[in-house]
């Protein structure tokens, strides 16, 4: 059942489920907590589950004010602090990623282990940048139909997936989009801190994906060799949907880190 809670002034939406060690799963854009429902069944009988909508997101309010990761971060902090969580494993897929490494950042010792699914660690380089900007006019002058139409054809493998994923698209708000299209755009590098990371680190990644490659895990695994990477053949964006238990099964070695 969706909850919500006054977090940083605003509302924040999410779902809990299962008994276990506290997971935090952090959907990617341009979607929202849903994602997660594949591999929920899956995972509640070893995690106590947290599924927030990410500010912007979902059910979640979408203020027109900028903001950062790092805002994105603290919406998390005091989530967890309401639910009287003081350390959690943090999974995150795509721009979820990069708020669970802002989080880790600012809150290392909340942090039992960290999951990276069809994410990345690296910033973005200046075309990648630009075109964030750029996609937030044209949300701005158009709404999130075009995100629909182009992006659900690159985040999954197989074409069944697409009409769902267009569908949970078009829930979004336009301002949601642009405040985390901005948000990731100007987001540090953060390779260098996760190779200093002392927490368990998990990547997740489908050989297919053409959103985030595989070459970006494979650089944090040369980074950081005692990361656990595990790759998916004929996954690509979405590996949560396209091989759920696969998925969960990699994500059960945050209760161990071995």
């Amino acid at each position: 059942m969706l909850k919500k809670v006054m977090v940083n002034g605003l509302s924040l939406a999410y779902e809990r489920h299962g008994h276990g060690i506290p997971l935090v799963l952090l959907h990617g854009y341009p979607l929202d907590h849903r994602i997660w429902g594949e591999v929920v069944p899956l995972l509640q009988e070893d995690f106590d589950l947290i599924l927030p909508d990410v500010r912007g997101f979902g059910q979640s309010d979408a203020p027109e004010t900028p903001y950062t990761l790092d805002d994105l971060a603290e919406d998390l902090a005091a989530l967890l602090t309401h639910l009287g969580l003081e350390r959690v494993a943090v999974g995150g897929h795509s721009m979820g990623g990069y708020i669970a490494l802002a989080f880790a950042r600012r809150h290392p010792a909340r942090v039992s282990a960290l999951a990276l699914i069809a994410s990345q660690a690296a910033a973005d380089t200046p075309e990648r940048r630009a075109g964030r900007y750029q996609t937030a006019e044209q949300i701005r002058h158009q709404g999130v139909e075009p995100v629909a139409t182009t992006m659900s054809e690159r985040l999954v493998a197989h074409p069944d997936w697409r009409p769902r994923l267009q569908d949970l698209i078009r829930q979004q708000r336009p301002a949601g989009l642009i405040g985390a299209l901005r948000a990731m755009a100007e987001r540090p590098d953060a390779l260098h801190q996760l190779a200093q990371c002392p927490c368990p680190v998990l990547l997740i990644h489908g050989q297919a994906d053409t959103l985030i490659p595989i070459e970006r895990a494979r650089e944090i695994k040369a980074r950081l060799p005692q990361a656990h990477l595990v790759e998916i053949p004929a996954v690509a964006h979405m590996p949560m949907l396209e091989a759920p238990a696969i998925t969960a099964e990699a994500l059960k070695w945050l209760a161990s880190g071995r």
